[in-house]
């Protein structure tokens, strides 16, 4: 006696009407927390003021608002994609050593057309590196006895300068005035 078995049906439930809409970082322990200075690449130091969670475009995501002080800007970054863009916390005191020690080098000018050397600052001001930062900084720098700069020129040694200089102070504990005075102190040093 031969016994047929039938398949038992199972209910076909679709995923998305089982998954929940939860930030993917809900549990988890953020890197940055309220209060804490960070490096935003294309914008320098800030200090995370909170995280939020906004709903957008039916989501919901957990977001870092980082304020920008000396530019009066907020920025609002989702926490899943910080570390993509480039986010980070402040460098080391040994990063920021190498970086001041790179301004004692001597400059490294090719000989390229300002513009492809314009895009090639803007590019090491925007990567967030202290060190990049600092080999603009040093390039770009005119002690008394040279010719005087380009208007562009100005404006990216100005931006460099002030990129270093407020991770600089930030670091140390210190305003920001008193951190360009150090860098361009580092800078005297190597023309003497």
């Amino acid at each position: 006696m031969t016994t047929l078995k039938t398949p038992v049906a199972k209910a076909v439930v679709p995923a998305a009407a089982t998954a929940k809409k939860t930030p993917a970082n809900s549990n988890k322990k953020h890197e940055f927390k309220t209060n804490d200075h960070v490096v935003y690449p294309t914008h320098g130091v800030g200090k995370v003021s909170g995280i939020e969670e906004q709903e957008v475009a039916g989501y919901k995501l957990e977001l870092f608002i980082i304020e920008f002080e000396k530019d009066k800007m907020t920025l609002r970054v989702p926490v899943a994609k910080a570390k993509s863009v480039g986010m980070r916390k402040l460098s080391t005191p040994e990063v920021v050593g190498n970086a001041l020690n790179t301004l004692k080098g001597r400059a490294r000018i090719k000989r390229t057309m300002w513009s492809r050397r314009a895009q090639e600052y803007e590019a090491k001001i925007d990567s967030g590196d202290l060190v990049s930062i600092a080999e603009v900084v040093r390039d770009l720098h005119r002690a008394g006895g040279q010719p005087e700069q380009s208007y562009s020129e100005r404006q990216l040694y100005e931006k460099a300068l002030a990129r270093m200089a407020r991770e600089v102070a930030a670091v140390e504990r210190t305003d920001e005035a008193a951190a360009v005075k150090r860098v361009e102190g580092m800078l005297t040093k190597k023309a003497a």
